[in-house]
């Protein structure tokens, strides 16, 4: 029997890599001939997959991680009918049906077939459904011809992996978060985060047409990695406020747009800066967002949270301003990014050369065996989006 290897979670903080089953064209006891069979050519590394990695969630021990996957298909279903052996595709992280109501309304990040607790399912990731991962050497898809991305050109898109492999993810979700808070030509944009996401979302901004990107966080490292792509930066540590940091780049304490990268394990700003204040960057936003304007807010919030120092943030209730962003009018949108609805066109404006993700979001290409270390690396703050490499694939590019 062929052999396969995951990183698996095993307690907080400690990651390993495990012999897992070969996957098969199962679900349960039953056949899933809609599905197909992986040789995982990249798997990334992901902030939210940090969050469990840290205790921060009620995943179980041995979870297989991983929920941004590009790979080449080896097995196909008996109903698959698009997708071929062979092919190089992107695997979107929301795992969707395509037969649901939220599907054929293009909400596939809330899928309601795939996973019995709630909608929306996703691969390698607590609560979303029980899905094996993919941070490993093969993994198996379901409702293949639907969830899946083919690119065009095999070897083209070996030659752009590294920015192709942010097309399961981080790319769509910062677009997304982009979009959903009204970025366009000539907008002034502040995006709080520079960890993969945000800087994925000021690449997109750029794309976008925006006039000015600032990009708000305390490492020192990831601001450096946002001001070499050409965004302006506010140090959230410092004692200026945010509002204060914003004027001095554009000459107003406001901007047009604001995004949410960030997410539950927030940090405060100012003198708060070490400490966790899980509402403090929806505040912040609320504060510096225009009247009128809106916020995107592609950071992960949940439901239960163990490791918050507060009863209420155990259950995701947060110390909101929703009064001010009332006053202000804001439009608020949260939730999974529906990557479908975006991938196909980020795949074209990176064949074309329009946007350069993995240059913004510094991918570093690592072994499967490098796998832990990675996750140390990430979690100390590296700017980097480390991507596992398992078979070698693109290291020989």
């Amino acid at each position: 029997m062929a052999s396969n290897r995951g990183l698996a979670y095993m307690e907080p903080g400690r990651v390993e890599v495990q012999s897992i089953d070969f996957p098969k064209l199962a679900l349960g006891n039953r056949k899933c001939d809609h599905g197909v069979i992986l040789k995982i050519v990249s798997t990334n590394i992901c902030g939210s997959d940090q969050h469990m990695v840290r205790g921060r969630t009620t995943a179980p021990r041995g979870l297989i991680l991983g929920h941004e996957i590009t790979g080449e298909v080896i097995e196909a279903g008996r109903d698959v009918e698009f997708i071929k052996t062979g092919d190089l595709v992107s695997v979107p992280f929301n795992i969707a049906c395509g037969r649901c109501r939220n599907c054929k309304e293009g909400k596939t990040g809330i899928c309601l077939n795939v996973n019995p607790a709630r909608p929306g399912a996703a691969y390698g990731y607590v609560d979303m459904g029980g899905w094996v991962g993919g941070q490993a050497e093969y993994v198996m898809v379901p409702y293949a011809d639907f969830n899946l991305l083919k690119f065009p050109d095999k070897a083209q898109a070996m030659e752009k992996i590294r920015d192709l492999t942010c097309l399961s993810d981080i790319l769509p979700t910062g677009y997304h978060g982009a979009v959903t808070a009204g970025v366009g030509t000539g907008s002034i944009v502040y995006v709080a985060g520079a960890g993969p996401v945000g800087l994925a979302c000021a690449a997109a901004c750029h794309l976008l047409g925006a006039a000015c990107v600032i990009v708000g966080d305390l490492n020192p490292e990831r601001l450096a990695q946002a001001r070499s792509f050409g965004c302006e930066t506010v140090d959230v540590s410092r004692s200026a406020s945010i509002a204060e940091q914003i004027d001095n780049i554009v000459g107003a304490p406001e901007v047009d747009c604001a995004v949410d990268c960030v997410g539950f394990e927030a940090r405060g700003h100012g003198e708060d800066a070490r400490k966790e204040v899980p509402a403090a960057v929806l505040n912040s936003l609320m504060g510096i967002a225009r009247a009128g304007g809106a916020i995107g807010i592609p950071g992960l919030y949940v439901t239960e949270d163990p490791g918050a120092l507060d009863e209420r943030a155990k259950l995701g209730n947060l110390t909101i301003r929703i009064g001010l962003g009332w006053a202000k009018s804001h439009v608020f949108t949260t939730g999974q990014c529906p990557v479908m609805k975006y991938n196909r066109q980020l795949m074209q404006a990176i064949l074309y050369g329009k946007i350069q993700v993995a240059k913004a979001v510094n991918v570093t290409v690592i072994s499967l065996d490098q796998g832990p270390q990675g996750y140390k690396d990430f979690d100390k703050g590296a700017a980097r989006k480390f991507v596992i490499d398992p078979h070698g694939s693109i290291s020989k590019n």
